[in-house]
């Protein structure tokens, strides 16, 4: 989706894949394919579904988790996306909690990836994109509430 000329950006959408251990929060994250980035499950919405919906597709095909997707965004964050070519282009993602319930033993993008479980606090030093590493940290002052919140059924 394009968000058209006048803002110049391109929309994706993304999953933040969390689970709760012992009350601890704690986030998965995944490398990139071509830059080995540290980066969420993300991409561009996909036809019929929701964009909730879509960021959990993502997440399944890009780290083999799957859970509960959260119809409503943490929020967003822009960064700029690098094309093949070496172009760049501002895109805007908007991201979903997923409370994680499975992480299956074989996915689509397993050997192309790399993933980690890691706290919120640790998580959001490793993150390139600026905009996403500053959600994640207000995600972490926040001790984890929203997450645990929307785990809780909330």
């Amino acid at each position: 989706m394009d968000l058209g000329p006048a803002t110049g950006l391109t929309f994706q959408i993304a999953a933040l894949p969390f689970r709760l251990q012992k009350g601890r929060v704690s986030t998965l994250i995944i490398t990139s394919r071509t830059r080995r980035r540290w980066i969420i499950p993300k991409g561009r919405p996909i036809s019929g579904l929701s964009l909730a919906e879509a960021a959990a597709q993502e997440a399944l095909e890009e780290a083999g988790v799957v859970g509960r997707i959260g119809e409503t965004p943490l929020g967003d964050f822009t960064y700029l996306h690098m094309d093949e070519d070496g172009a760049g282009r501002p895109t805007r993602v908007e991201v979903f909690p997923l409370h994680v319930t499975e992480h299956l033993p074989d996915w689509k993008e397993k050997h192309q990836r790399e993933f980690e479980w890691v706290s919120l606090k640790r998580d959001a030093k490793r993150l390139d994109d600026k905009g996403l590493r500053a959600l994640i940290d207000d995600l972490r002052q926040a001790k984890g509430k929203k997450l645990r919140k929307f785990a809780e059924g909330g």
